[in-house]
């Protein structure tokens, strides 16, 4: 039997996680991970040090599902991270989202198709978005700084015998900017 481990958090610096760290100590945590950071940051370096913590046989909880994963499909790559270890999860405040029981594993199985869903829904809206714009002449990217008028002024100058780096201050480039373009 492995230990119970728990990860808290808020979002702001301003709140405080004290509720939840006494909930989950109250829960058998033996360890409780916790840290102000909010959810839509992918960055969150306790929760990555809470995942290199567990170890097989180990249960991981949290109060509310909001405070491990910002997303379904983030909830499922954490899970899924989870079960690869071999470590259980758990949610105090839904008993349904627990990994160590049969209907816990169908909950998760269902909430992974819906994550799946999403990414697909997302990936079409977004290429419907791309085919719109080319559609109307709109291309993605950064917008070309270097105009034509620009470049032509670049050459002209060049070909007048006057240096790269007067060049580059006359036009407001670099020289990198300037050579690439004469080369």
């Amino acid at each position: 039997m492995g230990s119970i481990v728990a990860y808290a958090r808020v979002s702001t610096g301003q709140q405080d996680y004290q509720s939840q760290v006494d909930r989950l100590s109250a829960a058998g945590a033996s360890k409780v991970f916790s840290e102000k950071r909010s959810g839509v940051d992918g960055g969150r370096p306790v929760l990555a040090e809470c995942m290199r913590y567990v170890r097989e046989g180990d249960t991981l909880i949290v109060t509310k599902l909001d405070r491990l994963a910002r997303s379904t499909a983030d909830l499922y790559k954490i899970i899924t991270e989870l079960a690869d270890k071999g470590v259980g999860f758990k949610v105090l405040d839904d008993a349904a989202v627990d990994t160590t029981t049969r209907t816990g594993k169908l909950i998760m199985g269902i909430l992974a198709l819906i994550a799946e869903f999403e990414t697909e829904i997302r990936r079409e809206r977004q290429m419907e978005g791309i085919a719109k714009a080319k559609a109307e002449g709109r291309m993605g990217g950064r917008p070309k700084l270097v105009t034509a008028d620009i470049e032509r002024r670049i050459r002209e100058l060049k070909e007048a015998g006057i240096s790269i780096r007067k060049i580059a201050a006359d036009v407001g480039f670099s020289k990198a900017t300037v050579q690439k373009l004469l080369a």
